[in-house]
C-alpha cells in the first residue's frame, strides 16, 4: 500500500513538473506583472496596412507580461490574453528596464504582422507592415541605468501570428540572442544602489 502511494506521489510530481515546463504562449494576462510590460489592446480598422495612430483609437483593455515570446502559430489557436478577436487588433506594450552593464546591445524583433521597438523614444527596430513572419534587428548603445521600452504590434488579416523580442548584451555574440525579459533587467531593490542617473 505504501509503495503504491509513493508511486502515485512521484507520478503526480512528474506531471506537475511536465506541466510547468509547457507554459502556454500568451500575449499577456489581466493580472499585473510587477516590473513587467503593460500592454494596451486596441481594435483597429480593417485593412490597416501599418500600425495605426493608437492615440486616436479607444482602448479595449490592458494586459501584462514580462516577456514577448509568441513563436509563429496558427491564428485558430487563439490569442490568449487579448480578446476573442482573431484579426485587426493592436497591442501597445510599454515599460522600463535596467541596464547594469553599459554597452552595445543587439535587439531582434520577429513578428507577423507588423511591430516596432522603441527605446527611450527612439525607434530601434522597425518591422511594421502586413507581412508573413519576419525578423528585423539592430544595435543600440545603452548607458547604465533605467531605460524606457515600447513595443507596438498589430495583427492584420488572419492566418498566422507571431511576436518575439530578443536581446544580446555587449559580451554576447549576436547569435547568442535570448528572449528579452524584464525579469532579467530589473533594477536593484534599493534605489540607493542605483549607480546610474535615472532617465
Amino acid at each position: 500500500m505504501m509503495i503504491r502511494i509513493e508511486r502515485a506521489v512521484l507520478f503526480l510530481m512528474a506531471a506537475v513538473l511536465a506541466a510547468g515546463q509547457e507554459q502556454p504562449v500568451s500575449f499577456g494576462t489581466t493580472v499585473v506583472v510587477p516590473g513587467g510590460l503593460e500592454g494596451v489592446v486596441y481594435h483597429i480598422p480593417k485593412n490597416s496596412k501599418v500600425i495605426p495612430d493608437l492615440r486616436k483609437i479607444k482602448p479595449q483593455g490592458k494586459i501584462y507580461v514580462s516577456a514577448l515570446n509568441i513563436p509563429l502559430r496558427d491564428f485558430t489557436e487563439g490569442f490568449p490574453g487579448v480578446t476573442k478577436r482573431q484579426e485587426w487588433f493592436a497591442i501597445d506594450y510599454t515599460g522600463r528596464f535596467w541596464i547594469e552593464k553599459p554597452g552595445l546591445y543587439h535587439f531582434a524583433l520577429t513578428s507577423d504582422d507588423g511591430s516596432r521597438l522603441d527605446i527611450d523614444d527612439q525607434t530601434v527596430v522597425d518591422n511594421d507592415g502586413i507581412h508573413p513572419v519576419d525578423t528585423k534587428s539592430a544595435s543600440i548603445e545603452l548607458s547604465g541605468g533605467i531605460h524606457r521600452i515600447r513595443v507596438q504590434y498589430f495583427q492584420g488579416p488572419r492566418l498566422q501570428v507571431a511576436l518575439v523580442l530578443q536581446i544580446a548584451g555587449p559580451d554576447d555574440p549576436e547569435q547568442a540572442l535570448r528572449v528579452f525579459s524584464t525579469d532579467e533587467f530589473k533594477p536593484p531593490a534599493n534605489p540607493e544602489d542605483w549607480k546610474f542617473p535615472r532617465r
